[in-house]
């Protein structure tokens, strides 16, 4: 998005989500819950949880080294209970569904990269707790921050996944009372010079019962769901709306696709407004720096912009499998910094430390807290308490940097 500033006075920008219903945001909860029964037992636990589902099959892959025990066909079911597959006739439920499990423990060539870093073993230690750990993979990982909202987002995720909450909420509480649990979002904004003015284009995809108008669905999820979350200042007349566009949505959730975990990074993280490493979080422990460097990005990001440094700030690091320190750590501004671009890099190397262990340490990622994370965004939540989301250190920083 803030690439457009030098391209175009007028751009369009797009963003979308999905509901918890929605097969492959199934797979992100289960891998999740598991790995927070894992770590409720277990806070050292390795934990790399995939899940497909399809038709009336769910299968859970992976490879978990954990001191306990828990019941993954239990968990497994009470996560679609809750997203709302409770009914046969929904194709899919939770009392009929099949559950294969096929796990087996970290490969001993990744524990040990893992367990002692390449710092511990070529004789590099200068601190001998948090050098001791290595990354969990190779890979570069992306934090983003912003002004354009109070969550430090851009517009068009959060008002996809708003608009996927609401969806949701609508059908827990009856409101609209025809829908079931499978659901998609997506928002088209039209900026002028980075402002957001306009919402081109709205696309909801609603799950329902058989037998209701399309002009019923259309109404509702208009008047019930989109007028409650779109500002009425970005609606206009040219605004268009794309209710069930394939004219109906009856066939939905596992019956309709089959669904895994970790394909929907996109909406996992800041939509289409800035680059992307290409992990995904969900089904891992904090030592895959894929979840835990990504989280650590945002917080150095988020904690930047809120220091009022630069107006968008887009950092990048990159890491080796078993060495503590990451390889790179780059920043964009997107020309909106206050200070130079060298300034908040200093700051950023001497305030957010990038080690695996810091990052466990400063963020206590050793605890289940990750469920909760796996549907309506990783980013920007107010509706939950994530640590990677506090704007701790903004005064420090707009301090050092002489603002």
């Amino acid at each position: 998005m803030p690439n457009s500033f030098n391209q175009s006075d007028s751009y369009l920008a797009t963003a979308e989500s999905v509901t918890e219903g929605h097969p492959d945001k199934l797979c992100d909860q289960i891998s999740d819950a598991i790995l927070d029964a894992m770590l409720g037992q277990d806070p050292f636990a390795r934990v790399a949880c995939e899940v497909s589902v399809a038709m009336g099959m769910v299968i859970v892959l992976g490879e978990i080294t954990c001191k306990t025990y828990v019941e993954i066909p239990e968990i497994v079911r009470q996560v679609i209970k809750d997203a709302g597959y409770t009914k046969p006739e929904y194709g899919f439920d939770y009392r009929t569904c099949g559950v294969l499990v096929s796990l087996k423990e970290q490969s001993s060539d990744i524990a040990a990269g893992v367990g002692q870093s390449w710092e511990a073993r070529m004789g590099e230690v200068t601190d001998k707790v948090l050098d001791k750990s290595g990354a969990g993979d190779q890979g570069m990982m992306v934090g983003f921050a912003c002004k354009e909202t109070p969550e430090f987002m851009p517009l068009p995720i959060v008002l996809a996944h708003k608009l996927c909450q609401r969806l949701a909420q609508v059908r827990k509480d009856k409101t609209v009372p025809y829908l079931r649990p499978d659901g998609k979002s997506q928002v088209t904004i039209e900026y002028t010079r980075g402002i957001p003015k306009r919402v081109v284009c709205i696309v909801i995809g609603a799950h329902h019962n058989p037998g209701v108008e399309r002009d019923v669905i259309e109404h509702d999820l208009i008047e019930q769901v989109i007028k409650k979350i779109i500002p009425a200042k970005l609606l206009d007349k040219k605004t268009e709306y794309y209710i069930n566009s394939a004219g109906q949505f009856v066939i939905g959730g596992p019956v309709s696709d089959t669904g895994f975990t970790g394909r929907k990074i996109i909406a996992d993280t800041y939509g289409s407004a800035c680059g992307h490493g290409g992990g995904c979080f969900s089904g891992k422990d904090p030592t895959k720096v894929d979840r835990s460097a990504t989280y650590m990005a945002r917080y150095a990001a988020k904690n930047i912009v809120a220091a009022g440094l630069a107006d968008y700030l887009e950092l990048q690091v990159a890491y080796t499998i078993g060495k503590a320190h990451p390889l790179s750590l780059s920043l964009e501004t997107f020309s909106t910094g206050k200070v130079p671009d060298e300034t908040i890099s200093s700051l950023v190397s001497k305030h957010f430390d990038f080690r695996p262990e810091a990052i466990m340490k400063t963020l206590d990622l050793r605890r289940p807290i990750y469920r909760q994370t796996a549907a309506y965004g990783h980013f920007g939540r107010e509706d939950l308490d994530l640590p990677w989301e506090r704007t701790d250190k903004a005064k420090i920083l707009r301090k050092e940097a002489g603002l």
